[in-house]
């Protein structure tokens, strides 16, 4: 089936961010997400679950309580709305077949939970805590705990009941997972074989929520993308502390012998790309939080006229490793970090 044709396509981003959420008009139907919508049914059905989420385009991702369903953002839509998304945010999330399915799976334990009112039961609030936990704004996950699965980044399950449940889910659903060897010995162990033995239990049966309800459409979001985007920007907004002098002082001189080596304000600029995604992939920080790090390390490394001495593959290796120990410290130090919403 040919894309569809939209008059935006061929717009500036300048003019493309002056356009409003509700003017894109872009659908699930006819683009890869339907593709991945439909095989989330298919490992649905395989399981002998009945309920199929419906799914819509909104700004984000988000599965309502009211309705079984799964909201995808606008920009995974369009291939031009994707290039603008990885302009402003650095990242696409949810731009690989393999991470769509990812989040889909996560979101689609949400649909299940609220489908079948799994969160009433006993046992499921022995094993996972109250649903009715108010969200927090802020977690400290435990990146050393085996009470949770390793699903999402940043530890996610372990921000609140829900998304322990929905993160258990997507372990147990995705085919060839290989739960019961991957958890062996872990007291995660005993929420994947409840969820295995609730799944087989709901088998079949028609779930008591059933309403179509498509929550904040696409169509009726007024504001404009340069709105929706600084709006974003700002949830991830980074006040770098002030502390990195010495260490970027250890890893490059101020000896003024070293004039004619190359500014290290240079160097980590022509690695930034790939160092901030490295240190993205390992610590599951945002690359916009990351790259104003980077900006302040480059201003600090131009205040201190800070040259990059010695061989450059050891400097980008050493230089990836403070930038990882700066951010872990950031993410579990004594100061708490946001907490993301999926």
């Amino acid at each position: 089936m040919p894309r569809r044709k939209y008059a935006w396509e061929n717009l500036t981003d300048e003019q493309l961010l002056e356009q409003r959420l509700s003017s894109l008009r872009v659908r699930v139907e006819g683009t890869w997400l339907a593709d991945c919508v439909r095989t989330l049914n298919e490992e649905l059905e395989e399981r002998g679950l009945r309920l199929r989420p419906h799914a819509w385009i909104s700004s984000e991702w988000f599965s309502p309580s009211s309705t079984p369903g799964i909201a995808i953002p606008f920009y995974l839509a369009h291939p031009r709305l994707m290039k603008l998304e990885k302009k402003m945010m650095l990242d696409v999330e949810g731009g690989t077949w393999s991470e769509c399915m990812a989040i889909l799976r996560h979101e689609a334990g949400h649909v299940i939970q609220h489908g079948y009112q799994l969160q009433r039961r006993r046992r499921w609030q022995q094993l996972f805590g109250p649903s009715s936990r108010h969200y927090p704004r802020y977690y400290r996950p435990n990146p050393a705990s085996r009470n949770y699965v390793q699903h999402l980044r940043l530890w996610y399950a372990q921000s609140h009941p829900d998304e322990d449940f929905a993160e258990t889910f997507a372990v147990w659903l995705r085919p060839r997972s290989n739960w019961r060897t991957r958890y062996a010995g872990w007291p995660a162990l005993k929420k994947l074989e409840y969820v295995d033995e609730l799944m087989g239990e709901i088998a079949g049966k028609r779930p008591l929520l059933t309403s179509r309800e498509r929550v904040d459409p696409l169509h009726s979001l007024k504001q404009t993308l340069g709105e929706h985007y600084k709006k974003k920007q700002a949830f991830y907004a980074f006040n770098p502390p002030k502390t990195y002098d010495r260490d970027l002082s250890k890893l490059f001189s101020a000896d003024p012998r070293h004039q004619r080596h190359p500014a290290a304000s240079l160097f980590i600029r022509r690695h930034r790309a790939q160092i901030r995604q490295l240190v993205a992939r390992w610590t599951g920080e945002n690359q916009l939080t990351l790259d104003a790090v980077l900006d302040d390390m480059i201003s600090r490394c131009r205040e201190l006229n800070l040259r990059a001495v010695g061989p450059e593959q050891k400097l980008v290796a050493n230089f990836t490793i403070l930038l990882t120990a700066k951010t872990m410290h950031a993410l579990f130090g004594p100061s708490r970090r946001k907490w993301i919403a999926l």
